[in-house]
Protein backbone atom coordinates (compact mmCIF):
# COMPACT_ATOMS: atom_id res chain seq x y z
CA UNK A 1 0.00 0.00 0.00
CA UNK A 2 1.67 3.48 -0.84
CA UNK A 3 1.69 5.94 1.49
CA UNK A 4 2.25 10.21 0.71
CA UNK A 5 4.15 10.82 4.10
CA UNK A 6 3.69 14.85 4.69
CA UNK A 7 6.72 16.42 5.22
CA UNK A 8 6.66 19.94 7.78
CA UNK A 9 9.90 22.04 8.42
CA UNK A 10 9.96 24.88 10.00
CA UNK A 11 12.42 27.06 7.56
CA UNK A 12 12.51 30.41 9.73
CA UNK A 13 11.17 30.45 13.04
CA UNK A 14 9.33 33.14 14.66
CA UNK A 15 11.32 36.83 14.89
CA UNK A 16 12.27 38.43 17.93
CA UNK A 17 9.77 41.34 19.44
CA UNK A 18 12.35 44.60 19.17
CA UNK A 19 12.88 45.62 15.25
CA UNK A 20 16.25 44.15 13.92
CA UNK A 21 17.52 47.43 11.88
CA UNK A 22 20.35 47.04 9.40
CA UNK A 23 24.19 47.58 9.91
CA UNK A 24 25.46 51.07 8.18
CA UNK A 25 26.22 50.57 4.33
CA UNK A 26 29.32 52.10 3.02
CA UNK A 27 28.96 55.33 0.60
CA UNK A 28 29.03 53.05 -2.29
CA UNK A 29 25.94 51.35 -1.30
CA UNK A 30 22.81 52.66 -2.75
CA UNK A 31 20.24 51.43 -0.03
CA UNK A 32 20.89 52.11 3.38
CA UNK A 33 18.93 49.76 5.96
CA UNK A 34 20.26 51.47 9.03
CA UNK A 35 16.25 52.93 9.45
CA UNK A 36 14.89 49.25 8.37
CA UNK A 37 13.59 46.45 10.09
CA UNK A 38 14.51 43.68 8.60
CA UNK A 39 13.15 40.99 10.47
CA UNK A 40 12.18 38.21 8.23
CA UNK A 41 8.56 36.51 9.37
CA UNK A 42 8.43 32.77 10.05
CA UNK A 43 8.30 30.65 7.33
CA UNK A 44 7.01 26.80 7.11
CA UNK A 45 7.04 24.64 4.57
CA UNK A 46 4.24 21.67 4.99
CA UNK A 47 3.21 18.94 2.90
CA UNK A 48 0.18 17.28 4.30
CA UNK A 49 -0.58 13.70 4.70
CA UNK A 50 -2.23 11.96 1.88
CA UNK A 51 -3.39 8.10 2.77
CA UNK A 52 -5.77 5.44 0.88
CA UNK A 53 -8.94 5.93 2.54
CA UNK A 54 -8.81 9.69 3.64
CA UNK A 55 -10.42 12.06 1.32
CA UNK A 56 -7.92 15.25 1.03
CA UNK A 57 -10.62 17.16 -0.60
CA UNK A 58 -8.26 18.45 -2.91
CA UNK A 59 -7.54 22.65 -2.27
CA UNK A 60 -10.09 22.99 0.07
CA UNK A 61 -9.12 20.47 2.39
CA UNK A 62 -5.12 21.87 1.67
CA UNK A 63 -6.37 25.57 2.73
CA UNK A 64 -7.79 23.87 6.45
CA UNK A 65 -4.56 21.95 6.94
CA UNK A 66 -2.94 25.36 6.41
CA UNK A 67 -5.22 26.91 8.39
CA UNK A 68 -5.07 24.86 11.57
CA UNK A 69 -0.96 24.43 11.02
CA UNK A 70 -0.90 28.11 11.16
CA UNK A 71 -3.19 28.67 14.04
CA UNK A 72 -0.81 26.51 16.38
CA UNK A 73 2.21 28.21 14.87
CA UNK A 74 1.73 32.08 14.41
CA UNK A 75 -2.31 32.36 15.15
CA UNK A 76 -2.00 35.90 13.10
CA UNK A 77 -5.31 37.23 13.00
CA UNK A 78 -5.62 37.87 8.75
CA UNK A 79 -4.52 34.93 6.24
CA UNK A 80 -3.51 35.61 2.73
CA UNK A 81 -5.03 33.42 -0.16
CA UNK A 82 -3.13 33.30 -2.91
CA UNK A 83 -3.21 30.50 -6.37
CA UNK A 84 0.14 28.39 -6.55
CA UNK A 85 0.29 30.46 -10.10
CA UNK A 86 0.15 33.77 -8.44
CA UNK A 87 2.01 36.08 -7.36
CA UNK A 88 2.50 39.71 -4.92
CA UNK A 89 2.87 42.46 -7.34
CA UNK A 90 2.10 44.95 -5.11
CA UNK A 91 4.06 44.85 -1.62
CA UNK A 92 1.76 47.13 0.14
CA UNK A 93 -1.56 45.36 -0.69
CA UNK A 94 -1.76 43.60 2.89
CA UNK A 95 -1.43 46.45 4.47
CA UNK A 96 -4.18 48.27 2.36
CA UNK A 97 -6.57 44.89 3.19
CA UNK A 98 -6.29 45.03 6.71
CA UNK A 99 -6.98 48.47 6.77
CA UNK A 100 -10.54 47.69 5.99
CA UNK A 101 -10.83 45.40 8.70
CA UNK A 102 -9.15 47.03 11.19
CA UNK A 103 -11.04 50.62 10.43
CA UNK A 104 -14.36 51.92 12.09
CA UNK A 105 -16.68 49.64 10.93
CA UNK A 106 -14.73 46.80 10.04
CA UNK A 107 -15.51 44.68 12.75
CA UNK A 108 -17.76 42.64 10.54
CA UNK A 109 -15.79 42.29 7.06
CA UNK A 110 -14.93 38.48 6.56
CA UNK A 111 -12.02 39.15 3.80
CA UNK A 112 -10.85 41.80 1.35
CA UNK A 113 -11.22 40.52 -2.32
CA UNK A 114 -8.68 41.98 -4.83
CA UNK A 115 -9.01 41.63 -8.37
CA UNK A 116 -7.04 39.02 -10.87
CA UNK A 117 -4.67 40.61 -12.84
CA UNK A 118 -3.04 38.23 -15.24
CA UNK A 119 0.12 38.17 -17.61
CA UNK A 120 0.80 36.47 -21.12
CA UNK A 121 -2.45 37.02 -22.20
CA UNK A 122 -2.11 38.20 -26.13
CA UNK A 123 -2.82 41.55 -27.14
CA UNK A 124 -6.41 41.30 -28.18
CA UNK A 125 -7.28 38.87 -25.75
CA UNK A 126 -9.10 36.65 -28.28
CA UNK A 127 -10.86 34.56 -25.26
CA UNK A 128 -11.15 37.27 -22.80
CA UNK A 129 -9.51 35.56 -20.22
CA UNK A 130 -8.52 38.71 -18.54
CA UNK A 131 -12.26 38.65 -16.97
CA UNK A 132 -12.05 42.38 -17.09
CA UNK A 133 -16.47 42.93 -17.72
CA UNK A 134 -16.55 40.28 -14.19
CA UNK A 135 -13.56 42.27 -12.27
CA UNK A 136 -14.01 45.53 -13.14
CA UNK A 137 -17.73 45.64 -13.56
CA UNK A 138 -19.37 43.01 -11.31
CA UNK A 139 -17.01 42.33 -8.52
CA UNK A 140 -17.85 46.27 -8.18
CA UNK A 141 -21.38 46.68 -7.69
CA UNK A 142 -21.43 43.69 -5.54
CA UNK A 143 -19.21 45.98 -3.50
CA UNK A 144 -21.90 48.48 -3.08
CA UNK A 145 -24.03 45.35 -1.49
CA UNK A 146 -22.74 42.92 0.98
CA UNK A 147 -19.92 42.29 -0.69
CA UNK A 148 -18.20 40.66 -3.63
CA UNK A 149 -17.76 36.62 -3.89
CA UNK A 150 -14.81 35.03 -2.61
CA UNK A 151 -12.58 33.66 -6.19
CA UNK A 152 -10.40 31.40 -4.81
CA UNK A 153 -6.85 33.95 -5.15
CA UNK A 154 -6.05 37.37 -4.06
CA UNK A 155 -8.32 37.58 -1.09
CA UNK A 156 -7.15 38.68 2.55
CA UNK A 157 -9.05 36.60 5.66
CA UNK A 158 -10.18 37.42 8.67
CA UNK A 159 -9.22 33.75 10.52
CA UNK A 160 -12.13 34.38 13.51
CA UNK A 161 -14.45 34.81 10.11
CA UNK A 162 -12.92 31.20 8.78
CA UNK A 163 -14.25 29.39 12.12
CA UNK A 164 -17.68 29.27 11.47
CA UNK A 165 -18.74 32.03 13.39
CA UNK A 166 -21.25 35.39 13.34
CA UNK A 167 -20.04 38.71 12.88
CA UNK A 168 -20.05 40.52 16.59
CA UNK A 169 -22.84 42.87 14.80
CA UNK A 170 -25.10 40.13 15.39
CA UNK A 171 -23.81 38.72 18.24
CA UNK A 172 -23.57 40.95 20.86
CA UNK A 173 -20.83 40.26 23.45
CA UNK A 174 -20.20 43.52 24.55
CA UNK A 175 -21.85 42.61 27.44
CA UNK A 176 -18.98 40.52 28.36
CA UNK A 177 -16.89 42.74 27.76
CA UNK A 178 -17.00 46.37 29.00
CA UNK A 179 -14.86 48.61 27.86
CA UNK A 180 -15.60 51.60 30.19
CA UNK A 181 -16.24 49.35 33.33
CA UNK A 182 -13.47 46.78 33.33
CA UNK A 183 -9.93 48.20 31.45
CA UNK A 184 -8.32 45.19 32.37
CA UNK A 185 -10.74 42.63 30.60
CA UNK A 186 -9.87 44.80 27.53
CA UNK A 187 -6.68 43.48 27.43
CA UNK A 188 -7.90 39.49 27.56
CA UNK A 189 -9.60 37.66 24.94
CA UNK A 190 -13.14 36.49 25.13
CA UNK A 191 -13.85 32.65 25.39
CA UNK A 192 -15.51 30.61 22.44
CA UNK A 193 -18.39 30.43 24.03
CA UNK A 194 -18.67 34.60 24.23
CA UNK A 195 -18.86 34.34 20.49
CA UNK A 196 -21.38 31.55 20.15
CA UNK A 197 -24.09 31.23 23.02
CA UNK A 198 -25.43 27.77 21.60
CA UNK A 199 -21.26 26.38 21.88
CA UNK A 200 -20.84 24.74 25.06
CA UNK A 201 -16.55 24.70 25.40
CA UNK A 202 -17.00 20.79 25.98
CA UNK A 203 -18.23 20.65 22.49
CA UNK A 204 -15.16 22.25 21.09
CA UNK A 205 -13.59 19.45 19.85
CA UNK A 206 -16.90 18.09 18.26
CA UNK A 207 -16.68 21.11 16.19
CA UNK A 208 -12.77 22.01 15.67
CA UNK A 209 -11.36 18.97 16.58
CA UNK A 210 -8.59 17.53 19.27
CA UNK A 211 -6.52 19.95 19.69
CA UNK A 212 -6.39 22.27 23.00
CA UNK A 213 -3.92 24.54 21.55
CA UNK A 214 -6.10 25.02 18.12
CA UNK A 215 -9.06 25.60 20.38
CA UNK A 216 -7.26 27.58 22.93
CA UNK A 217 -5.82 30.39 19.61
CA UNK A 218 -9.19 30.84 18.36
CA UNK A 219 -10.56 33.68 21.02
CA UNK A 220 -6.52 35.07 20.63
CA UNK A 221 -7.28 35.29 16.74
CA UNK A 222 -10.45 37.52 17.29
CA UNK A 223 -9.02 39.71 20.16
CA UNK A 224 -6.17 40.31 17.54
CA UNK A 225 -8.06 41.20 14.60
CA UNK A 226 -10.78 44.08 16.30
CA UNK A 227 -10.49 47.48 14.57
CA UNK A 228 -8.42 49.94 17.04
CA UNK A 229 -10.66 51.47 19.63
CA UNK A 230 -8.83 54.83 18.90
CA UNK A 231 -12.64 56.37 18.63
CA UNK A 232 -16.15 56.15 20.20
CA UNK A 233 -17.90 55.15 17.14
CA UNK A 234 -15.31 51.41 17.52
CA UNK A 235 -18.10 49.13 19.01
CA UNK A 236 -15.93 46.00 18.81
CA UNK A 237 -12.57 47.17 19.30
CA UNK A 238 -9.16 46.81 21.35
CA UNK A 239 -6.95 49.28 23.28
CA UNK A 240 -4.16 51.05 21.83
CA UNK A 241 -0.93 48.60 23.17
CA UNK A 242 -3.01 45.73 23.60
CA UNK A 243 -0.84 43.61 21.13
CA UNK A 244 2.29 44.95 22.27
CA UNK A 245 3.11 41.39 24.06
CA UNK A 246 6.13 39.70 23.38
CA UNK A 247 5.26 36.07 21.56
CA UNK A 248 5.49 33.08 23.32
CA UNK A 249 8.43 30.96 21.77
CA UNK A 250 8.58 28.21 19.47
CA UNK A 251 9.10 24.90 21.20
CA UNK A 252 9.06 21.38 19.70
CA UNK A 253 5.59 20.81 21.07
CA UNK A 254 4.21 23.92 19.59
CA UNK A 255 5.65 21.63 16.11
CA UNK A 256 4.67 18.65 16.98
CA UNK A 257 0.62 19.81 17.66
CA UNK A 258 0.96 21.31 14.42
CA UNK A 259 2.34 18.34 12.92
CA UNK A 260 -0.72 16.59 14.81
CA UNK A 261 -3.58 18.73 12.97
CA UNK A 262 -2.66 18.29 9.36
CA UNK A 263 -2.63 14.76 10.09
CA UNK A 264 -5.11 13.13 7.41
CA UNK A 265 -7.38 11.70 9.85
CA UNK A 266 -7.66 15.03 12.15
CA UNK A 267 -11.04 16.18 10.56
CA UNK A 268 -12.97 12.80 11.29
CA UNK A 269 -16.36 13.58 13.20
CA UNK A 270 -15.87 17.49 13.15
CA UNK A 271 -17.49 20.71 11.18
CA UNK A 272 -14.90 21.13 9.08
CA UNK A 273 -15.62 21.29 5.49
CA UNK A 274 -18.90 21.81 6.63
CA UNK A 275 -19.25 24.89 8.96
CA UNK A 276 -15.59 25.44 9.73
CA UNK A 277 -12.82 26.25 7.09
CA UNK A 278 -13.20 25.76 3.13
CA UNK A 279 -16.20 24.12 2.75
CA UNK A 280 -16.32 20.74 1.22
CA UNK A 281 -18.49 19.07 -1.88
CA UNK A 282 -17.81 21.25 -4.49
CA UNK A 283 -15.53 21.90 -7.29
CA UNK A 284 -16.05 25.54 -6.79
CA UNK A 285 -15.33 25.63 -2.68
CA UNK A 286 -14.56 29.15 -3.22
CA UNK A 287 -17.76 30.61 -4.21
CA UNK A 288 -19.53 28.50 -1.61
CA UNK A 289 -17.25 28.89 1.11
CA UNK A 290 -17.40 32.92 0.55
CA UNK A 291 -21.70 32.28 0.37
CA UNK A 292 -21.42 30.81 3.88
CA UNK A 293 -19.61 33.87 5.41
CA UNK A 294 -22.31 36.15 3.98
CA UNK A 295 -25.27 34.10 4.59
CA UNK A 296 -23.82 34.47 8.35
CA UNK A 297 -24.12 37.81 8.05
CA UNK A 298 -20.58 38.98 7.57
CA UNK A 299 -19.93 41.28 5.02
CA UNK A 300 -16.75 41.67 2.46
CA UNK A 301 -15.10 44.45 0.61
CA UNK A 302 -13.37 44.75 -3.23
CA UNK A 303 -9.78 46.38 -2.73
CA UNK A 304 -8.46 47.64 -6.24
CA UNK A 305 -5.07 49.28 -5.89
CA UNK A 306 -3.05 51.58 -7.92
CA UNK A 307 -0.58 49.54 -8.15
CA UNK A 308 -1.96 45.93 -9.33
CA UNK A 309 -2.07 43.80 -6.34
CA UNK A 310 -1.25 40.30 -7.52
CA UNK A 311 -0.77 38.67 -10.49
CA UNK A 312 -0.60 35.26 -12.18
CA UNK A 313 -1.06 33.05 -15.53
CA UNK A 314 -3.90 32.07 -17.33
CA UNK A 315 -4.65 29.85 -19.98
CA UNK A 316 -4.70 31.27 -23.56
CA UNK A 317 -5.17 28.47 -25.54
CA UNK A 318 -8.78 27.72 -26.71
CA UNK A 319 -8.86 24.34 -25.59
CA UNK A 320 -7.50 25.13 -21.76
CA UNK A 321 -9.86 28.01 -21.60
CA UNK A 322 -13.12 25.83 -22.51
CA UNK A 323 -12.20 23.20 -19.60
CA UNK A 324 -11.30 26.04 -16.89
CA UNK A 325 -14.78 27.51 -17.79
CA UNK A 326 -16.52 23.62 -17.86
CA UNK A 327 -14.95 23.48 -14.50
CA UNK A 328 -16.71 26.57 -12.93
CA UNK A 329 -19.88 26.38 -13.92
CA UNK A 330 -20.19 22.00 -13.27
CA UNK A 331 -19.39 24.06 -9.41
CA UNK A 332 -22.35 26.49 -10.39
CA UNK A 333 -24.48 23.70 -11.09
CA UNK A 334 -23.75 21.88 -8.06
CA UNK A 335 -24.07 24.89 -6.27
CA UNK A 336 -27.72 25.42 -7.66
CA UNK A 337 -28.82 21.72 -6.78
CA UNK A 338 -27.21 21.43 -3.23
CA UNK A 339 -28.31 23.49 0.71
CA UNK A 340 -26.10 26.24 -0.34
CA UNK A 341 -28.70 27.67 -3.13
CA UNK A 342 -29.40 30.74 -2.80
CA UNK A 343 -33.43 30.14 -2.70
CA UNK A 344 -32.53 28.88 0.93
CA UNK A 345 -30.44 31.45 2.53
CA UNK A 346 -31.30 32.60 5.73
CA UNK A 347 -32.30 36.36 6.23
CA UNK A 348 -28.90 37.87 7.20
CA UNK A 349 -28.55 37.43 3.40
CA UNK A 350 -29.64 40.56 1.52
CA UNK A 351 -32.14 40.37 -1.24
CA UNK A 352 -30.18 41.88 -3.79
CA UNK A 353 -27.17 39.72 -2.69
CA UNK A 354 -29.36 36.66 -2.79
CA UNK A 355 -29.93 37.63 -5.89
CA UNK A 356 -26.19 37.53 -7.07
CA UNK A 357 -25.66 34.44 -5.77
CA UNK A 358 -28.60 32.92 -7.64
CA UNK A 359 -27.53 34.02 -10.61
CA UNK A 360 -24.31 32.31 -10.20
CA UNK A 361 -26.14 28.67 -10.15
CA UNK A 362 -28.18 29.75 -12.54
CA UNK A 363 -26.43 30.94 -15.46
CA UNK A 364 -25.10 27.64 -17.02
CA UNK A 365 -28.64 26.67 -17.72
CA UNK A 366 -28.87 29.76 -19.96
CA UNK A 367 -26.80 27.05 -22.37
CA UNK A 368 -30.25 26.02 -23.68
CA UNK A 369 -31.61 29.56 -24.72
CA UNK A 370 -28.59 30.44 -26.46
CA UNK A 371 -28.64 27.37 -28.51
CA UNK A 372 -32.15 28.46 -29.87
CA UNK A 373 -30.49 31.94 -30.23
CA UNK A 374 -28.16 30.63 -32.66
CA UNK A 375 -29.82 27.99 -34.29
CA UNK A 376 -33.55 30.13 -34.85
CA UNK A 377 -31.88 32.25 -37.59
CA UNK A 378 -30.85 29.27 -39.93
CA UNK A 379 -34.49 27.92 -38.86
CA UNK A 380 -36.06 31.00 -40.90
CA UNK A 381 -33.81 30.46 -43.59
CA UNK A 382 -34.04 27.00 -44.17
CA UNK A 383 -38.48 27.46 -43.45
CA UNK A 384 -38.48 30.32 -45.33
CA UNK A 385 -40.39 31.80 -42.04
CA UNK A 386 -38.83 34.88 -40.35
CA UNK A 387 -38.66 35.13 -36.81
CA UNK A 388 -41.90 37.48 -37.10
CA UNK A 389 -44.51 37.28 -39.46
CA UNK A 390 -44.07 40.54 -41.16
CA UNK A 391 -41.57 43.03 -40.94
CA UNK A 392 -43.67 46.21 -40.89
CA UNK A 393 -42.59 49.49 -39.34
CA UNK A 394 -44.35 48.95 -35.51
CA UNK A 395 -42.27 45.96 -35.06
CA UNK A 396 -39.02 48.13 -36.33
CA UNK A 397 -39.45 50.51 -33.98
CA UNK A 398 -40.07 48.17 -31.12
CA UNK A 399 -36.98 46.54 -32.05
CA UNK A 400 -34.82 49.91 -32.46
CA UNK A 401 -35.90 51.04 -28.82
CA UNK A 402 -35.01 47.32 -27.58
CA UNK A 403 -31.79 47.71 -28.66
CA UNK A 404 -30.84 51.34 -28.59
CA UNK A 405 -32.00 50.66 -24.28
CA UNK A 406 -29.71 47.53 -24.40
CA UNK A 407 -26.65 49.14 -26.33
CA UNK A 408 -27.53 52.33 -23.92
CA UNK A 409 -26.96 50.32 -20.72
CA UNK A 410 -24.23 48.90 -21.97
CA UNK A 411 -21.98 51.70 -22.80
CA UNK A 412 -23.01 53.09 -19.42
CA UNK A 413 -22.26 50.41 -17.60
CA UNK A 414 -18.52 50.24 -19.38
CA UNK A 415 -18.18 54.12 -18.30
CA UNK A 416 -18.66 53.72 -15.04
CA UNK A 417 -16.59 50.39 -14.38
CA UNK A 418 -13.79 51.76 -16.57
CA UNK A 419 -13.85 48.61 -19.47
CA UNK A 420 -12.82 49.11 -22.86
CA UNK A 421 -15.31 48.70 -25.56
CA UNK A 422 -12.95 46.60 -27.20
CA UNK A 423 -13.14 44.37 -23.58
CA UNK A 424 -16.11 44.48 -23.32
CA UNK A 425 -17.16 43.31 -26.62
CA UNK A 426 -14.61 40.36 -26.30
CA UNK A 427 -16.76 39.26 -23.19
CA UNK A 428 -19.84 39.20 -25.25
CA UNK A 429 -18.05 36.91 -27.70
CA UNK A 430 -16.59 34.19 -25.63
CA UNK A 431 -20.00 34.66 -23.00
CA UNK A 432 -21.66 32.96 -26.65
CA UNK A 433 -18.48 30.56 -26.84
CA UNK A 434 -18.38 29.24 -23.69
CA UNK A 435 -21.98 29.18 -23.42
CA UNK A 436 -22.91 26.85 -25.93
CA UNK A 437 -20.23 24.53 -25.44
CA UNK A 438 -18.61 24.42 -21.58
CA UNK A 439 -21.81 25.62 -20.16
CA UNK A 440 -24.28 22.76 -22.35
CA UNK A 441 -21.28 19.92 -21.01
CA UNK A 442 -21.89 21.39 -17.27
CA UNK A 443 -25.38 21.10 -16.94
CA UNK A 444 -25.27 17.78 -18.25
CA UNK A 445 -22.84 16.68 -16.09
CA UNK A 446 -24.30 18.05 -12.98
CA UNK A 447 -27.73 16.88 -13.89
CA UNK A 448 -25.67 13.22 -13.77
CA UNK A 449 -23.88 13.76 -10.80
CA UNK A 450 -27.17 14.66 -9.25
CA UNK A 451 -29.60 12.31 -10.84
CA UNK A 452 -27.52 9.07 -11.04
CA UNK A 453 -23.85 9.61 -8.77
CA UNK A 454 -21.84 9.81 -11.17
CA UNK A 455 -18.59 11.70 -9.49
CA UNK A 456 -16.85 14.43 -11.81
CA UNK A 457 -13.33 14.32 -12.44
CA UNK A 458 -11.22 17.45 -13.47
CA UNK A 459 -7.65 18.23 -14.30
CA UNK A 460 -6.26 21.07 -13.19
CA UNK A 461 -6.00 24.41 -15.39
CA UNK A 462 -2.83 23.89 -17.66
CA UNK A 463 -1.01 27.27 -18.42
CA UNK A 464 0.85 28.69 -21.13
CA UNK A 465 4.04 26.44 -21.33
CA UNK A 466 5.29 27.06 -25.31
CA UNK A 467 8.16 25.89 -26.11
CA UNK A 468 8.48 28.70 -28.96
CA UNK A 469 11.12 31.14 -27.17
CA UNK A 470 10.62 33.73 -30.40
CA UNK A 471 7.24 33.79 -29.90
CA UNK A 472 5.56 34.19 -25.90
CA UNK A 473 2.19 33.29 -27.69
CA UNK A 474 2.89 30.35 -29.54
CA UNK A 475 0.84 27.88 -26.84
CA UNK A 476 -2.33 30.73 -28.48
CA UNK A 477 -2.26 28.97 -32.22
CA UNK A 478 -2.10 25.12 -30.60
CA UNK A 479 -5.22 23.36 -31.67
CA UNK A 480 -5.96 20.54 -29.19
CA UNK A 481 -9.52 18.33 -30.00
CA UNK A 482 -12.21 18.25 -27.06
CA UNK A 483 -15.71 17.26 -27.67
CA UNK A 484 -16.95 20.81 -26.05
CA UNK A 485 -16.07 22.10 -29.54
CA UNK A 486 -18.42 20.12 -31.37
CA UNK A 487 -21.52 22.33 -30.81
CA UNK A 488 -20.28 25.95 -32.00
CA UNK A 489 -18.89 24.27 -34.71
CA UNK A 490 -22.11 23.04 -36.11
CA UNK A 491 -23.69 26.27 -34.97
CA UNK A 492 -21.40 27.84 -37.62
CA UNK A 493 -21.69 25.33 -40.41
CA UNK A 494 -25.47 24.79 -39.74
CA UNK A 495 -25.24 29.07 -40.52
CA UNK A 496 -23.24 29.42 -43.43
CA UNK A 497 -25.37 26.42 -44.68
CA UNK A 498 -28.34 27.80 -44.31
CA UNK A 499 -27.13 31.34 -45.51
CA UNK A 500 -26.15 29.46 -48.67
CA UNK A 501 -29.48 27.90 -48.38
CA UNK A 502 -31.31 30.56 -48.36
CA UNK A 503 -29.29 32.23 -50.78
CA UNK A 504 -30.31 30.03 -52.92
CA UNK A 505 -33.81 29.86 -52.70
CA UNK A 506 -34.60 33.55 -52.67
CA UNK A 507 -32.53 33.18 -56.28
CA UNK A 508 -34.74 30.65 -58.08
CA UNK A 509 -38.03 31.90 -56.82
CA UNK A 510 -40.34 33.39 -59.02
CA UNK A 511 -41.02 36.02 -56.61
CA UNK A 512 -37.77 36.47 -54.11
CA UNK A 513 -38.41 37.36 -50.62
CA UNK A 514 -35.36 39.00 -50.48
CA UNK A 515 -36.77 40.65 -46.86
CA UNK A 516 -37.09 37.07 -45.28
CA UNK A 517 -33.31 36.57 -46.52
CA UNK A 518 -31.73 39.99 -45.49
CA UNK A 519 -33.65 39.19 -41.98
CA UNK A 520 -32.55 35.19 -41.56
CA UNK A 521 -29.38 36.25 -43.09
CA UNK A 522 -28.36 39.32 -40.82
CA UNK A 523 -29.08 37.51 -37.43
CA UNK A 524 -27.13 34.62 -38.86
CA UNK A 525 -23.67 37.02 -39.65
CA UNK A 526 -24.63 38.39 -36.31
CA UNK A 527 -23.95 34.83 -34.69
CA UNK A 528 -21.28 34.34 -36.84
CA UNK A 529 -19.57 37.48 -35.28
CA UNK A 530 -19.60 36.34 -31.83
CA UNK A 531 -18.27 32.85 -33.10
CA UNK A 532 -15.27 34.42 -34.91
CA UNK A 533 -12.77 34.08 -32.28
CA UNK A 534 -13.61 30.28 -31.92
CA UNK A 535 -13.01 30.02 -35.62
CA UNK A 536 -9.81 32.17 -35.30
CA UNK A 537 -8.61 29.11 -32.77
CA UNK A 538 -9.24 26.48 -34.99
CA UNK A 539 -7.19 27.47 -37.72
CA UNK A 540 -4.21 27.52 -35.88
CA UNK A 541 -1.46 29.61 -36.86
CA UNK A 542 -0.66 28.75 -40.48
CA UNK A 543 -4.69 27.95 -41.02
CA UNK A 544 -4.07 23.84 -40.35
CA UNK A 545 -7.23 22.36 -39.00
CA UNK A 546 -7.42 19.18 -37.72
CA UNK A 547 -9.54 16.79 -39.83
CA UNK A 548 -11.56 15.86 -37.40
CA UNK A 549 -13.17 19.26 -36.76
CA UNK A 550 -13.94 19.05 -40.55
CA UNK A 551 -15.26 15.26 -40.24
CA UNK A 552 -17.67 15.86 -37.35
CA UNK A 553 -18.95 19.46 -37.92
CA UNK A 554 -19.66 18.21 -41.73
CA UNK A 555 -21.55 15.13 -39.92
CA UNK A 556 -23.59 16.67 -37.75
CA UNK A 557 -24.25 20.28 -39.61
CA UNK A 558 -25.23 18.37 -42.98
CA UNK A 559 -27.64 15.34 -40.57
CA UNK A 560 -29.15 18.13 -38.82
CA UNK A 561 -29.44 20.60 -42.27
CA UNK A 562 -31.08 17.23 -44.23
CA UNK A 563 -33.33 16.30 -41.37
CA UNK A 564 -35.29 19.67 -40.99
CA UNK A 565 -35.72 19.66 -44.79
CA UNK A 566 -37.06 15.96 -44.34
CA UNK A 567 -39.13 17.43 -41.73
CA UNK A 568 -40.48 20.41 -43.48
CA UNK A 569 -39.37 20.27 -46.96
CA UNK A 570 -39.75 23.60 -49.08
CA UNK A 571 -42.44 23.77 -51.34
CA UNK A 572 -42.38 25.34 -54.89
CA UNK A 573 -43.26 29.04 -55.35
CA UNK A 574 -44.73 28.83 -58.45
CA UNK A 575 -46.70 26.26 -60.66
CA UNK A 576 -45.53 26.77 -64.23
CA UNK A 577 -43.16 24.49 -65.39
CA UNK A 578 -39.69 25.00 -66.51
CA UNK A 579 -37.18 26.41 -64.51
CA UNK A 580 -38.65 29.21 -62.67
CA UNK A 581 -39.35 27.46 -59.79
CA UNK A 582 -36.80 25.53 -57.21
CA UNK A 583 -37.42 23.16 -55.39
CA UNK A 584 -34.86 20.74 -53.39
CA UNK A 585 -35.35 17.04 -54.39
Amino acid sequence: MNLNVFHFQVMLKLPSTEPLHGLVEEAEQAIDFSQTDIRLPMLVYISREKRPGYDHNKKAGAMNALVRASAVMSNAPFILNLDCDHYIYNSNAAREGMCFMMDRGGENICYIQFPQRFEGIDPSDRYANSNTVFFDGNMRALDGLQGPVYVGTGCLFRRFALYGFDPPSITDYSSRCDRADDTEMLQKPLTAADFDNFLDPNLLPKRFGNSAALAESIPVAEFQGRPLADHPAVKYGRPPGALVVPRPPLDPANVAEAVSVISCWYEDKTEWGDRVGWIYGSVTEDVVTGYKMHNRGWHSAYCITKRDAFRGSAPINLTDRLHQVLRWATGSVEIFFSRNNALLATRRLMFLQRVAYLNVGIYPFTSAFLLVYCFLPALSLFSGQFIVQTLNVSFLIYLLTISVTLIGLAILEVRWSGVGLEEWWRNEQFWLISGTSAHLYAVVQGLLKVMAGIEISFTLTSKSAAEDNEDIYADLYIVKWTSLMIPPITIMMVNLIAIAFGFAKTIYSEIPQWSKLMGGAFFSFWVLAHLYPFAKGLMGRRGKTPTIVFVWSGLIAITLSLLWVSISPPKSSGTLAGAGGFQFP
